[in-house]
């Protein structure tokens, strides 16, 4: 919701009750200080339809008499576009699938990213300067979502809500939201020592993460995606954003399950959890693994043995004979009636070190892996 909407939602719900303490619009709209002192200002001397009682109340002070837009004609709805900030391509791949999603259950895993100590940082600046220092900060976190291929549901005041595996699905939805939280603690930390030699200023984030279902239940043009969490999904990941310490993300079991081998953690032990009956292990992110794809992790954990596949193993020879370093190849996938087919580039390259494919327990060929490249290369 942008605060434009937000001053509009304030005005109607100022009318209908007559007076709204600020805190209560603080709480309702999630509203930092430097927002709530924008709002004030808006409301009193922008719009001019509240007054200030002791420096804790809005009281309605508008006019009874029809406002002079009332009389014009009303203005075509007109559709919300996507979020400027999301890129291009990323925005046409949920508006083409968006219908489609609607109504599925989808496993996920949900980000969320605070800047730390935010209203002591900017208490006693105009909103103008604090806007300056607040607005790269969020610009940072939801490139590292878009980087790679995140969604930001909401933008919070001084931090997000992300989403990865919908709209867009992603069967590594975990593991890209890991290398999101440790690519924004980078970004944000390169920005943060930059304005503590400029400002004497310390900014540091936190990050949670967890995993889970939720099921879709609307994405409109704008992108915002509305869904129902299963069980604890997002209470969770919000939960240990709040109990993280600045300059680190934390994440749940669920998570840590998904991703193990590809980054690397540091078990923090049962923590008690508000809103849960008993402690959940908690674990600290700490940096990127050396696994890169789902066959290293495998490998970590033991290969199967092939057994009575004697035709596989004859094709998978010959193409261990044929691809020599960095090979290509180009197909199409085939797609059903009514489907386009969709063009493939494959790039070729041997594991390191090369594992041993192995039926009957002999050694029997060097195992290769396949990347898919994105269109053009």
């Amino acid at each position: 919701m942008d605060f434009v909407a937000i001053v509009d939602q304030v005005i109607a719900l100022l009318r209908q009750r007559g007076r709204l303490t600020y805190r209560t619009l603080q709480v309702q709209f999630q509203l930092d200080d430097v927002h709530l002192e924008v709002l004030k200002e808006e409301l009193i001397y922008g719009q001019r339809v509240a007054l200030d009682e002791d420096s804790r109340v809005l009281v309605w002070a508008a006019p009874e008499s029809p406002a002079p837009h009332a009389l014009l004609p009303p203005v075509p709805r007109q559709e919300p576009l996507p979020r400027a900030d999301t890129p291009l391509y990323l925005a046409e791949q949920i508006l083409a699938t968006k219908h489609a999603l609607e109504g599925e259950r989808k496993q996920v895993t949900v980000l969320f990213a605070d800047l730390k100590g935010s209203m002591e940082l900017l208490a006693d600046r105009d909103p103008e300067e604090a806007r300056q220092i607040l607005d790269p900060v969020l610009e940072r976190l939801m490139a590292a979502v878009h980087r790679f291929e995140g969604t930001v549901n909401q933008v919070m005041g001084d931090g997000i809500m992300a989403l990865f595996g919908a709209p867009l699905a992603h069967e590594d939805h975990a593991v890209r939201a890991c290398y999101a939280a440790l690519h924004m603690q980078e970004a944000i930390g390169q920005y943060a020592e930059a304005l503590r030699r400029q400002q004497g200023l310390d900014v540091q984030i936190r990050v949670g993460l967890n995993s889970g279902e939720v099921v879709v239940r609307a994405i409109g043009n704008d992108l915002h995606m509305d869904y129902t969490a299963v069980g604890q999904t997002t209470h969770l990941a919000a939960r240990m954003e709040q109990l993280a310490r600045p300059g680190t993300a934390l994440l749940t079991a669920e998570t840590l399950r998904l991703v193990e081998g590809y980054v690397e953690v540091t078990p923090l032990g049962p923590v008690p959890v508000k809103g849960l009956p008993a402690p959940i292990e908690v674990y600290e992110l700490r940096r990127a693994g050396p696994v890169r794809a789902r066959l290293q992790a495998a490998m970590a954990r033991g290969l199967t043995r092939f057994v009575g596949r004697d035709t596989e193993l004859a094709q998978l020879r010959q193409a261990s004979g044929t691809c020599r370093g960095w090979a290509r190849a180009s197909g199409r996938r085939r797609g059903g009636s009514g489907r386009r087919k969709v063009p493939l580039a494959v790039r070729v390259h041997p594991l390191t070190p090369p594992p041993r494919l192995v039926a009957s327990g002999e050694p029997c060929g060097v195992l290769w892996q396949g990347h898919r490249l994105p269109a053009g290369h």
